[in-house]
């Protein structure tokens, strides 16, 4: 059984297409104030729905090794694997910004390694990658830079790290944490790291490295209101995860009667401020 295949569009039509988010744009909303909408995203139908949702950048996350290949963890998913669903996803030609992560061990060896480990990537579709973690990744960072690679940052809790960390556990809640948190923040920033990912840190972290470093865009995930941008990972935002959801989350799935409904209420609540609420989706 086959799709309907949609008629070719019109020029009128492709008139009104979106214009596709670039990262000028996002820099533009996080100089602005106006708050970025971002979702993971392994496939070209959900591509197609959250970008005409208004998702202002699409995740391909490695998440995907737990969200849809059933493992316990991001550490089995392969650079192969990421490849292809960045493919899925590109193919719809969304018109959010499109960023995929590096998975482990794809860019732990050196610098070369992370580089053609991007390339493919980028080849597939994307227009940034991700990495995870602080210190080491830096020298990783300004080597991508500098070869025209935009590069998203990831501190606080690293999933690829989760065994270093002694599980899924917040991030930066003594000093010493905090204090490293924002000088690594700082290290990414000067690196070239031109977004940065903050996952389950208290919200007075997430603020100390705004304030440490303004210019730079900060996506948070159970770090608080004071980021430039939200991210959720699109089984926990439609409700779709089985068990009890993280404590950052909110599940638009069970206020709206469907897929793209739910998308717009997420739009719109990251853009309001009314997502997410201190002291329910907090540390």
């Amino acid at each position: 059984m086959s799709s309907q295949t949609s008629p070719a569009a019109t020029p009128s039509q492709n008139a009104t297409r979106p214009t596709p988010v670039s990262i000028r744009h996002l820099r533009e909303m996080h100089a602005k104030g106006e708050k970025i909408a971002m979702l993971t995203c392994y496939d070209a139908t959900f591509a197609r729905l959250f970008s005409d949702a208004g998702v202002h950048s699409l995740l391909v996350g490695d998440s995907l090794g737990m969200a849809v290949q059933g493992h316990d963890s991001t550490l089995p998913v392969s650079l192969d694997e990421m490849v292809y669903h960045t493919r899925c996803v590109a193919r719809a030609r969304p018109h959010s910004w499109l960023i995929a992560d590096l998975p482990f061990g794809a860019y732990h060896d050196d610098m070369a390694q992370a580089v053609r480990s991007s390339v493919a990537l980028m080849q597939a579709g994307a227009q940034m990658i991700k990495l995870e973690g602080g210190g080491w990744t830096a020298p990783a960072v300004r080597a991508l830079a500098e070869r025209g690679i935009p590069v998203c940052a990831h501190l606080g809790l690293t999933p690829q790290s989760v065994h270093a960390l002694g599980g899924y556990r917040v991030q930066g809640r003594e000093q010493s944490g905090a204090d490293r948190l924002v000088r690594e923040a700082r290290e990414l920033y000067d690196a070239g790291a031109a977004l940065m990912v903050l996952e389950a840190v208290p919200g007075t972290v997430a603020q100390a490295v705004r304030d440490a470093v303004p210019d730079l865009v900060t996506i948070g995930i159970g770090a608080g209101p004071d980021c430039s941008g939200q991210v959720l990972v699109m089984h926990d935002m439609l409700g779709l995860t089985p068990g009890r959801l993280p404590r950052f989350v909110r599940n638009f799935g069970a206020d709206f009667p469907s897929a793209q409904a739910a998308t717009r209420a997420f739009v719109t609540a990251v853009a309001d401020g009314s997502f997410p609420q201190v002291g329910m989706h907090t540390y």
